[in-house]
């Protein structure tokens, strides 16, 4: 595995366009970009001539999950600010979904992750009723169950698609949109929401009893739903989810020195339609871990993290002709 500096900390998702340059967020609320020179092929050591991050904007805030549309446009998740588009080209910021905005019986507060139909429709993440972004882990103790999936369609209207979601998190459209997949970190599972065919309406799980806490979700260029593995399954937060609220509620009290951590490792699974794992690549990687968003693109995982200063990649294995 490659890691490639950014200048800043925070790399929460990564994008990657039709030219192989590569998006992401910072914790200061910088969007930036990686040249295509600096990341195909990715290569080792420093950064060629002319290869350095471009800012291309800033929110303000602090962006998650980063989606390209149809026009080349930044689809952003902003954590403070709500669902917002941006040029790439001007840094012209638009918002599109403020956070506290009215959406169903309850206003957008964590905008975490999307995907972009071909329609122009947005489905996005809204994780939480109730804690801001730096206490995500409470609501993975609390179990409070208060995250969503949004859609804005093109006319600009808001609705809810799923609601009573433990942690709602990555977001991915299959390859036709006859579905789309929201990750429930807290509950250690893919839902599937039905969107066309026979069965539109409906929900059910892509994937369950997760291995790990699925963070950002991704479509493939060979139709697979990736999925940012940010730690595996912990024991404590096993036990309490069943328990009373009262308890959970005193292992969030506890010192910070003292409550659950992730894991230091980066863990990334691709699943097909059926929800079968076709990869699953987890390493130990120094100076990289939680891996928070990815994005496999012409044969290349890039990986990205809520925590430190690089962004990392792996390329996949070349398939081998059978032998007959």
């Amino acid at each position: 595995m490659r890691l490639r500096a950014v200048p800043g900390h925070g790399p929460e998702d990564v994008a990657v366009d039709s030219a192989g340059r590569v998006y992401t967020g910072l914790a200061d609320g910088r969007l930036i970009r990686l040249p295509a020179d600096d990341t195909d092929p990715v290569h080792e050591g420093p950064s060629r001539p002319g290869a350095s991050p471009e800012v291309l904007a800033e929110t303000g805030g602090r962006p998650l999950g980063i989606e390209i549309d149809q026009e080349g446009r930044l689809v952003v998740c902003d954590a403070t600010h709500g669902l917002l588009r941006v040029d790439p080209g001007t840094g012209r910021l638009e918002t599109l979904v403020a956070a506290g905005t009215p959406v169903g019986n309850a206003p957008l507060r964590l905008c975490n992750n999307a995907a972009v139909a071909g329609d122009g429709s947005i489905y996005f993440s809204d994780s939480t009723q109730r804690f801001p972004l730096p206490y995500w882990k409470a609501d993975l103790l609390e179990h409070s169950g208060t995250g969503r999936l949004l859609r804005l369609g093109p006319d600009g209207r808001c609705d809810v698609v799923l609601g009573g979601l433990q942690f709602a998190n990555g977001v991915a459209l299959a390859a036709d949109e006859s579905y789309v997949v929201v990750a429930e970190t807290g509950a250690y599972r893919l839902n599937r929401v039905w969107l066309t065919g026979p069965h539109a309406g409906q929900v059910d799980r892509l994937a369950d009893n997760l291995p790990a806490f699925p963070d950002n979700l991704a479509r493939g260029s060979d139709g697979l739903i990736w999925i940012a593995m940010g730690s595996p399954r912990n024991p404590v937060l096993d036990l309490l989810a069943p328990r009373s609220p009262a308890l959970r509620r005193a292992v969030w009290a506890l010192p910070e020195s003292l409550q659950p951590k992730p894991a230091n490792t980066a863990w990334v699974q691709a699943v097909d339609p059926d929800g079968r794992v076709v990869h699953d690549f987890q390493a130990t990687v120094p100076g990289f871990s939680m891996v928070t968003g990815v994005r496999e693109h012409g044969g290349t995982v890039w990986l990205g993290s809520l925590h430190g200063d690089s962004v990392a990649a792996f390329d996949l294995p070349i398939p081998t002709d059978p032998i007959g």
